[in-house]
């Protein structure tokens, strides 16, 4: 985005056709199969402690509310467009929950980064600002107007103000958002946690904690707090009921299946005359309810919970995923095997060839492959046609084109390219391949749990170096590993990673990160075959998972993915994004 292009101020201080099964699925007329039984009784609600974030114990905690990650929500997907999910699919979903705040009617808006945060050097330049018009216009992260959205927001006749400036962010990827019309007006704050995962963390200076897993009933009370609550615990069934804020601007939110009945709401307003009601529509494929039942949360539990069993990962993956999703065995299936399809689908894109005016790489894949089958590279068996998968992944992302973020879209080549290279060139079929995503997934819930995939938290280790370790696990699963082989694969990739530094050449998701995601796939597997092969992994997975979030946090600011350090400041870096900046703007 320019200033010359939009009334901008700035201040310096899916599903594709393959499979049966729609990605949105309608969660409450789905029957859930009996998942195993479990000691552990999770109550979802206040998502307040993000997925940068160390858990400790059984769950995410906070004010006695626990959230465990789902791998279609926090670790495999969204499916998007853009250079990265935690910019481009984060923003979006941000922008569709401010627009449901103003029910579509947005005059103006006021947006602000902090001086300290990520955003500042990379709001435009990584698609948070496209991410965030698009859902502004209440767009979907994978439609192909997107990068059109400045010129369709302005279009719309929608006034932006932005600006950085140093108002204590706590959190490296804050959004501050002031919204109007001629009615009424609003003000947003929310985080982006990686992969895609937001938070919104206060509205009009309330505290509150919307991930975007519920359908949420925002009621803005004028008096009558109590006789309201009353009213309401009375006759609606709703997931949680909370009141939140300080007296004359108290907000009641409802966490739940649907939205409030059209008769509720309308007594609401006849009864206790409420200023307001607004509807938030869930922005996750799968939703969050009370009583949930998982049966582990780390991998020691997962062990404990496998002794006399036998079950191999992808199968306690889907085993966890419908206890947390209330999907069905066969439903959790099916959504994963979608992915792949559209992930197969991606990558011939991508060898086809891609075309895209702001990027750094062109198109590489197509003489990669060329020289492959001429036998004009060195032999190094599967690992090329990997090479192959990766890059062509990486060169959808960067044109624009649909790509799943596994687990980041800065790391979207990794883990698919690897799994359905190593698959491809085994001749394994579409069901294997969807179990070897199915146990990435399960490392990956691991990984959110207790650490991060957000690089402005913990650097590219946790990006790439978490895709590697989610990738090693696949490969294992591939050739029928034991699950001790699946685990100790993930944990040697993931300790190989430790410390890697996140320092975008020109301010793209392109340079290094092509060469980051080859390594990661490279990593995994080399770590699959020593795994294979019995090597000692040593240090249990747990425990590189928690040193991975301890390295991450202490990882310089400057190479955090702020484009302040490392190879984003050399004076070749510098010298491509004035070029680019010249391209766009002519």
């Amino acid at each position: 985005m320019h200033g010359d292009d939009l009334a901008v101020q700035l201040i310096q201080a899916q599903s594709l056709a393959c499979g049966t099964m729609p990605w949105r699925c309608c969660l409450q007329e789905v029957d859930m199969a009996n998942p195993a039984s479990s000691p552990y009784v999770i109550y979802i609600g206040n998502i307040v402690e993000s997925k940068g974030y160390t858990m400790k114990g059984n769950g995410r905690k906070k004010d006695n509310h626990t959230y465990y990650p789902s791998i279609f929500n926090d670790v495999i997907g969204p499916v998007m467009r853009g250079p990265s999910s935690s910019h481009c699919a984060a923003a979006l979903r941000i922008g569709r929950i401010a627009r449901d705040l103003m029910e579509g009617k947005i005059e103006e808006v006021l947006i602000e980064f902090d001086t300290h945060g990520s955003l500042a050097t990379t709001h435009t330049s990584q698609g948070s600002d496209m991410g965030l018009f698009g859902g502004l216009l209440g767009w979907e992260a994978t439609d192909e107007r997107l990068v059109e959205s400045p010129k369709a927001i302005q279009e719309a006749g929608i006034k932006l103000d932005i600006r950085i400036l140093d108002y204590g962010a706590d959190h490296p990827s804050t959004y501050k958002l002031t919204l109007q019309n001629s009615n009424e007006y609003h003000c947003l704050k929310a985080i982006s946690i990686g992969g895609g995962m937001i938070e919104v963390i206060e509205i009009d200076g309330n505290r509150v904690s919307l991930a975007g897993d519920y359908f949420e009933t925002l009621i803005f009370l004028s008096s009558n707090n109590t006789e309201v609550l009353k009213y309401l615990r009375k006759k609606i069934d709703a997931d949680e009921i909370n009141l939140l804020g300080e007296q004359d601007h108290q907000i009641i939110e409802v966490k739940s299946q649907n939205f409030l009945e059209e008769k509720i709401t309308s007594e609401l307003y006849s009864i206790f005359k409420v200023r307001s009601a607004k509807r938030i529509s869930p922005v996750l494929p799968v939703l969050s309810h009370k009583n949930i039942q998982v049966p582990f949360i780390t991998c020691e539990e997962l062990l404990h919970y496998n002794k006399g069993k036998g079950l191999s990962l992808w199968e306690l993956a889907v085993i966890y995923e419908s206890a947390r999703g209330n999907l069905s065995h066969y439903q959790v299936i099916e959504q994963m095997k979608e992915i792949v399809c559209i992930l197969q689908k991606s990558i011939l894109q991508g060898i086809r060839g891609t075309k895209y005016a702001d990027r750094i790489l062109g198109w590489q894949s197509g003489q990669f492959q060329k020289l492959m089958e001429n036998h004009q590279l060195l032999d190094s068996g599967m690992l090329n046609q990997i090479i192959l998968n990766v890059t062509a992944m990486m060169e959808v992302k960067s044109s624009m084109g649909v790509i799943v973020a596994a687990p980041t879209a800065g790391s979207c080549g990794g883990l698919p390219g690897a799994c359905i290279g190593a698959a491809s060139a085994m001749g394994l079929s579409l069901e294997e391949t969807t179990h070897a995503m199915l146990a990435a997934g399960m490392i990956g819930v691991f990984v959110a749990a207790h650490a991060t995939f957000a690089a402005e938290v913990g650097g590219c280790q946790a990006e790439c170096g978490a895709g590697s370790g989610m990738a090693a696990a696949a490969l294992v699963t591939l050739v029928k590993g034991t699950l001790e082989q699946t685990i100790n694969a993930s944990s040697m990739a993931l300790q190989n990673i430790l410390g890697m530094i996140c320092d975008p050449v020109a301010n793209r998701v392109e340079v290094p990160c092509l060469g980051k995601n080859v390594m990661a796939a490279s990593n995994a597997l080399a770590c699959a075959n020593m795994a294979l092969a019995n090597f000692d992994a040593v240090i249990p997975l747990d425990e590189v998972i928690e040193t991975m979030d301890r390295v991450g946090k202490s990882i310089p600011m400057e190479l955090r993915c702020t484009a302040l350090g490392g190879l984003s400041i050399t004076s070749t870096s510098k010298a491509i994004e004035s070029k680019l900046i010249n391209v766009n703007s002519g």
